[in-house]
């Protein structure tokens, strides 16, 4: 009788009587993939569960290949308790040390399995990741949209411009590295010339005067271009009061990138090609970056990203995640985003492809005024329109077959 009243049996007795999903018996039982292809390449994972649940996740970037490479992971993930995320997600990573686990492909599709993972927690335990996280700091999610324009100068800019002002958006982005500049000289050399850097100034220069004054304007070089550019746009760049420069350098010149942040007033942003917190670690020890913009489809997840961002928050950095994905992977960074104190803004970069947004979900359009709320519905909170999704299906793969072995 004592024995029966303990606390830890009190505890497995409510525990087992008010749970809508036993936890021990809840099992994966397959692993599945489509690939779609928008603003590049995107994987979307499914976990299937002995219970009829089902989790989601989204991977991108560095998302080719990754379909075989989720597929790989069944052998260490078939029958095994689905919500121990952290304990899978770091199995799948020491698993795969030799195979390329230190980030890439490998960790973009690690990266789509733990958000499927996340997302059938959620359902399971009938609540929003975010709370799964430890709560929100806040109810709605500010995003930027990346203008994606060939020319902020031309007939694009003019249509573009007025739009994403008229939908509510507060920020902007627009990219100022150009392969094709005639006054390029070398086209292998990304040292730009007096020419490009004209070029570039002159398109920040019309597009901070083409909105109002009060809306942020990001500025991306894609990492493309080597110091002494670098240093000389951040400096050149400096009247238009930045929301931030990104990638004058490429991300793994960690140094460079310090050395320009330190030569100027213009904040600099880099992280989407960086993997897990250790790829962060040097650069924030290094004050290399005002803002950091992990990339929560590819980081290494959704636990992880928050993990990124509570780094970053000892050195007080901002966290700015980048985000190219279809609504399913944005609601997922969105719930990180609402979770953690030092969220500034996240990126939104499907503005080619309106129609298909708004329609991707059964939801339909998440950003409402440059916002997203973030869904108190069980999980990530939307799902897939599979009639619109398969619209941008690539070509000769499969739509989440079912696993032969």
């Amino acid at each position: 009788m004592g024995g029966a009243l303990t606390l830890p049996a009190l505890s497995r007795a409510i525990e087992e009587s008010t749970s809508p999903y036993q936890r021990p018996k809840l099992q994966i039982t397959d692993i599945r993939t489509a690939e779609v292809m928008v603003h590049g390449l995107q994987t979307h994972v499914r976990i299937y569960t002995n219970q009829g649940l089902i989790g989601e996740g989204e991977s991108t970037d560095a998302a080719v290949g990754t379909a075989a490479l989720v597929r790989s992971f069944r052998r260490f993930l078939i029958g095994k308790d689905p919500l121990n995320v952290d304990a899978l997600w770091e199995r799948l990573r020491t698993a795969g040390i030799f195979a390329g686990a230190q980030g890439g492909q490998y960790i973009t599709a690690l990266t789509g399995v733990e958000i499927a993972l996340w997302d059938l927690v959620g359902k399971a335990l009938h609540l929003p990741i975010y709370q799964l996280l430890g709560g929100k700091f806040r109810d709605r999610v500010r995003m930027y949209c990346d203008s994606d324009m060939e020319d902020p100068l031309g007939a694009e800019a003019e249509r573009k411009l007025p739009w994403i002002q008229s939908n509510g958006f507060t920020a902007m982005k627009i990219d100022i590295d150009q392969a094709r500049d005639p006054a390029r000289f070398d086209a292998v050399n990304w040292t730009a010339s007096n020419g490009e850097i004209d070029r570039m100034v002159s398109w920040v220069k019309h597009t901070r005067e083409s909105i109002p004054k009060e809306m942020d304007l990001a500025v991306d070089m894609h990492g493309r271009y080597d110091a002494p550019t670098g240093k000389r746009v951040a400096i050149a760049v400096e009247p238009y009061r930045l929301l931030w420069l990104e990638e004058p350098v490429p991300p793994e010149d960690i140094d460079a990138m310090a050395d320009i942040r330190h030569s100027t007033k213009t904040p600099i942003c880099c992280g989407e090609n960086l993997y897990m917190r250790w790829g962060f670690r040097e650069l924030l020890d290094k004050q290399a970056a005002d803002i950091i913009m992990p990339d929560l489809q590819k980081v290494g997840g959704l636990s992880e990203g928050r993990k990124v961002a509570n780094l970053a928050q000892t050195y007080y950095v901002p966290f700015a995640p980048h985000c190219v994905v279809s609504p399913i992977g944005t609601m997922a960074t969105a719930h990180v985003c609402a979770s953690i104190p030092n969220f500034l803004v996240c990126e939104w970069h499907w503005i080619n492809h309106v129609d298909l947004w708004r329609s991707f979900v059964k939801e339909g359009e998440i950003i409402k005024e440059g916002y997203i709320t973030v869904p108190d519905r069980p999980g990530i909170g939307v799902e897939m329109n599979e009639q619109a999704a398969r619209r941008a299906q690539v070509p000769g793969t499969g739509w989440f077959e079912p696993s032969k072995s």
